[in-house]
Formats: structure tokens, sequence, C-alpha cells
């Protein structure tokens, strides 16, 4: 493989979205899996985020023979044990919504009050190539879950996830600040220097062996 093509492995508009203008000022002509012809995702059975975005990576590095990044996020409510956790996007059942995984959380978080409301959400990164995970990469950004909807931006939890530092939630700010405090935004900027760094050093990436000690 040589192509200088990046695939963004997402089928959610929201999160492909959100990648493309994060990653998009590397030396990569990036592609989602719509663009190829891909419509299928595997099933997300990890126990944990990291298992979930190398599972996800894997599945279409095979699938498109690119160089792949996938990424698993999750809300982690300290008031419920850290749910919904790796199951954010199925909190409400697994065909669920964003307004029902919304109205699920602020049911169970009914008669909380704003300091045990805590919440942070957590991103990680997968980059595979040659049928094997180059890199993962963290990110995270700690929040408080509102008692109401607020904003009309965003997707997700971004309407109930207030950020302390700026008093507005993920949807009621723009893409530039969001991208600059998000748990994704962080684990992008690590991912993206990973990548300018094997690209810089060998113009293929995808003739790079894994890092030593890399799962």
């Amino acid at each position: 493989m040589t192509s200088s093509r990046f695939l963004v492995a997402t089928l959610n508009p929201g999160k492909a979205r959100e990648l493309s203008g994060l990653l998009g000022g590397l030396p990569y002509e990036l592609v989602t899996p719509p663009e190829l012809g891909i419509t299928s995702a595997p099933p997300e059975e990890g126990r944990t985020l990291e298992e979930n975005a190398t599972a996800k990576a894997l599945y279409y590095h095979r699938l498109s023979g690119l160089l792949t990044l996938a990424e698993d996020s999750g809300l982690e409510v300290e008031a419920l044990g850290g749910e919904p956790g790796v199951r954010s996007a199925r909190f409400a059942g697994d065909w669920a919504s964003d307004g029902d995984n919304i109205r699920l959380l602020l049911h169970r978080l009914a008669g909380v009050p704003p300091e045990k409301r805590r919440a942070r959400f957590r991103c990680v990164m997968a980059v595979v190539a040659c049928g094997s995970t180059l890199g993962l990469f963290t990110g995270q950004c700690p929040g408080i879950i509102t008692t109401e909807l607020r904003g009309q931006a965003g997707f997700g939890y971004d309407p109930v996830f207030l950020v302390p530092e700026i008093g507005q939630t993920f949807s009621q700010i723009s893409a530039e600040v969001k991208n600059r405090l998000s748990h994704r935004g962080g684990a992008a900027k690590e991912a993206a220097c990973f990548l300018c760094d094997i690209m810089n050093h060998s113009g293929a990436p995808t003739t790079l062996k894994p890092p030593v000690g890399t799962p």
C-alpha cells in the first residue's frame, strides 16, 4: 500500500464532521466508509473503549486496505458509578436515539444535586495499518450533567454536558471551541502528531511496523 488516503472510520455523520475538522490539517486525503461504499459496522462487544476503538479500526482497515483511525467515546457519570461508559451510544437500548439516551440519563439523575452530577467524556482513538495497531490515543473532558437540554448544536449527550470552565454545554459553543476543549479534540491532537511524525519519517505510513509494546 502506498496510498496517502486515510480512512476516518465512522458511520456517524456528527463524528465524521468533527473528526474531519480535527484531522483536516494532516498530509493525507481523508475519506469515510460511505465514500468507499462501506456501509456495514462491526458489533461493539468490547468491555472497554480501547477494545471497541481497536476492533472498529481493524474491521474498517480490513475492508478498505487503508491507514485507518477509529474511535470510541463514552460518558462516565460519577453518580451512576461510571455509567453509561462504554455503552453510552446504547444506554437506552441497541437502537436508541440520542434523545432516548438523554431522557434516560436525566431520569436516572432526577433529584441528584448539581455537586453530585459530575461527569467526564473520555475518548480513545486507534490507528491501524498493515493489519496491526500502530497506536492508541486518549483524551478526556470533565463536566457536569445539566437538568435540561441547553443549545442546539452537536450530537449525543452534548446538550446536557456542561463544561464548568466556560459555563456552557457542548451544544452551546462553536465547533472551534468544542474541538479545543473536548475529549475527542484531545485524542485527535495526539493522533495527529503521531500521524504527521510517521509521514515525515517514511512518506508511506502503511510500511511502518507497530511500535514495541503497542497492542
